[in-house]
């Protein structure tokens, strides 16, 4: 659980930052344009670089990649499930013509139920996750090539 402490406290301050972008959102009625829900992958990427940063200061010498990728991956994921388990609050406690309004705007052609939608929020943040994961570890991986020796 030590090794998970530092990536989870960072994925609470993610999905609190991604909570508090989408209630901005709310209050100017622009939470229905799914556009605005770009800028979530930049918080999602803070929040994540941010975490392997400070995993690698923390651990020193004993950081490696998989140590990086972990970190990574359980920062996006706490983020991503309780930011989807606030949207369904939202959706169906507090605003309940949210999902009408979002889907007659995005999917006039297709009859969508709450799941999809809850499905798919969850899925667009587990899969941000991973690509920006695997994106920041290029930068703190260590490299295995050798140097070469002047002549």
């Amino acid at each position: 659980m030590k090794l998970f402490a530092l990536p989870i406290r960072f994925g609470i301050a993610v999905s609190g930052s991604l909570i508090a972008y989408f209630l901005l959102l709310s209050l100017f009625n622009l939470h229905t344009n799914i556009f605005y829900s770009l800028f979530n992958g930049v918080i999602t990427g803070f929040g994540i670089y941010e975490a392997i940063k400070y995993f690698r200061i923390k651990e020193g010498p004993a950081f490696n990649y998989g140590k990086g990728f972990t970190a990574g991956i359980v920062t996006g994921f706490v983020g991503t499930l309780i930011f989807t388990i606030f949207f369904a609050f939202y959706a169906t406690e507090i605003n309940l013509g949210f999902l009408d309004e979002l889907s007659k705007v995005w999917f006039r052609d297709y009859n969508t139920s709450e799941g999809i939608v809850f499905f798919t929020v969850a899925i667009m943040g587990f899969a941000t996750t991973l690509v920006l994961t695997l994106s920041f570890m290029q930068l703190f991986k260590t490299s295995n090539n050798l140097k070469r020796k002047s002549v």
